[in-house]
């Protein structure tokens, strides 16, 4: 049974979140503030994190950041919740390097397609599995990135986009089958995201970074050399 952790001060929210959950037949941990939510991310194993940004003790970017830092949960996905609907809020949180963001009022419909879609994205890993591309390294089975063998930090969005790009290496990539692959769907929220975490993955790669490609009018492409 996958665990999800709600970390939301609403407990008619959280409580709906986790009726829904359970019904679909996962187990469920809550949280009511920041402070606790920050050690039980860390501390108690999940698939999963529903993270309000609106919360007492400790506000949800700390919080994210926090489980960030941390190597037990550094890998953890995490789905933002928040009442905030403004496009510049969500496309803060997921340049932050949230899995998904949904706004309040949300219905338990659209919440359910967008764990599942998270979920299917961050499945088990099989066995190691390593794939290399010129300069590029990447091992699947912890998500390490290496890069003419040192490693690079990349937040798991970045890892998946790079990977997906490099595995196809020297073919362009559409930006709605990014958007589709990497981000489960596209809209323009994830469109206007992709373009920046194209930048910064190209600012980690440093020297290199010219080997991923701007297609005009199309996407994105690694190199074939």
């Amino acid at each position: 049974m996958q665990r999800i952790l709600i970390i939301e001060d609403e407990r008619d929210i959280a409580d709906l979140i986790a009726f829904n959950l359970e019904r679909a037949g996962y187990e469920v941990l809550k949280a009511h503030d920041g402070i606790t939510g920050a050690r039980m991310a860390i501390h108690e194993p999940t698939e999963l994190i529903i993270l309000d940004l609106m919360l007492p003790g400790k506000d949800g970017y700390a919080v994210f950041k926090e489980i960030r830092r941390d190597a037990r949960s550094r890998e953890t996905p995490v789905i933002m919740l928040t009442a905030r609907a403004q496009t510049e809020d969500r496309i803060q949180g997921l340049e932050a390097g949230a899995d998904d963001y949904l706004t309040k009022p949300f219905s338990p419909k659209e919440l359910m397609l967008r764990v599942q879609a998270v979920l299917k994205r961050s499945d088990a890993k099989p066995g190691a599995v390593v794939v290399e591309h010129g300069p590029f390294r990447f091992n699947k089975n912890d998500l390490k990135f290496y890069l003419q063998g040192e490693p690079v930090e990349l937040t798991s969005t970045e890892f998946k986009l790079l990977l997906f790009l490099t595995e196809r290496a020297g073919k362009p990539q559409d930006r709605n089958d990014l958007l589709r692959s990497v981000w489960g769907y596209s809209d323009d929220v994830h469109s206007r995201t992709l373009d920046t975490h194209m930048k910064r993955l190209r600012q980690k790669l440093g020297e290199h970074a010219g080997m991923v490609e701007t297609v005009r009018g199309i996407g994105y492409r690694v190199s074939s050399s």
